[in-house]
């Protein structure tokens, strides 16, 4: 069984089934040690806004959208990310509708006095901040795709410094006043014990496309020749998988346009011996790490 669309260029389809093009990301699910902390750093950091709460759980989004991009679920006493991390979550990553939405989350964080890893990887500008659990986030803008470069074939992603200073300027003048509607979860990157197995569940059996892109211990995947909807790494290696008690991403969403397309990677998952758990209309499974992905239909 396999899905319409073709590869890009420089992606590698799966062998049997194939994600569609039209594929999105959903809410990430995550558990904290203290809801009400966690909420402050979402609000006054990222400028999310409460969608929802009830005992012990909340859902957050951009302003004026009214899908969730992420949710939390308190677990008091949730140990904290240590500083080698542990397998599961590395970082998910918020993308910002244009450069200067970024430039404005960057004046903003200078200005709240919150500090923040920042990179430049060619396809995409790139900020980085842990949230009070140590959980890792990732808050970006892409580049147009005329713009990405290519090195016989593969997809040229790299490590570069920022530039600060032309990012500021990208924000015109404006104020950050909180995630923009249009905001979304534009990519999810996992530590794992081994890219053979994150490629065999995550290619071969839930369907993604595979990216050519030379980056030692990493392995990116995606659809729809974007640079990377999940990435994995290895970065990690020897460190315990993320488990009940920590804090973590519990699970991760692919969001699809048809119940077919859904039935498809069911099946796919299943065939492969992979346990899948349904839940309506979602179809959910767990990695070889314990990091589940829930595969729905879109919003």
């Amino acid at each position: 069984m396999t899905s319409p669309g073709s590869s890009a260029p420089f992606t590698i389809s799966p062998p049997g089934f194939r994600l569609p093009p039209e594929l999105g990301l959903g809410p990430v699910r995550l558990e904290v040690a203290d809801l009400s902390r966690s909420l402050a750093y979402y609000q006054t950091v990222l400028g999310l806004e409460i969608r929802e709460r009830r005992e012990g759980r909340a859902a957050l989004g951009a302003s004026g959208d009214v899908a969730p991009l992420i949710e939390l679920r308190e677990r008091p006493g949730a140990r904290p990310v240590p500083r080698r991390g542990r397998l599961g979550l590395y970082h998910f990553a918020i993308l910002l509708p244009s450069r200067a939405d970024l430039g404005r989350f960057l004046a903003h964080l200078g200005a709240i006095g919150v500090r923040a890893g920042m990179s430049d990887h060619l396809v995409s500008e790139a900020l980085y901040l842990t949230d009070p659990d140590g959980l890792g986030i990732e808050v970006y803008a892409d580049r147009p795709r005329a713009a990405w470069r290519f090195d016989a074939g593969d997809l040229s992603m790299g490590v570069d410094p920022l530039d600060v200073e032309d990012l500021l300027r990208a924000a015109g003048g404006e104020a950050w006043s909180g995630a923009p509607a249009g905001t979304r979860i534009g990519h999810v990157h996992l530590h794992v014990g081994s890219l053979d197995q994150a490629e065999a569940f995550y290619h071969r059996a839930v369907g993604l496309e595979k990216v050519r892109a030379a980056l030692p211990g990493a392995l990116f995947l995606s659809v729809g020749g974007y640079h990377h909807h999940l990435g994995l790494n290895t970065w990690a290696a020897g460190a315990p998988a993320a488990a009940e008690g920590d804090a973590r991403l519990v699970e991760w969403t692919i969001e699809l346009p048809a119940r077919s397309d859904i039935e498809g990677a069911a099946w796919s998952l299943t065939a492969a011996g992979y346990p899948v758990i349904r839940e309506g209309d979602d179809a959910v499974a767990a990695d070889p790490w314990g990091t589940g992905v829930r595969i729905a239909l879109r919003r």
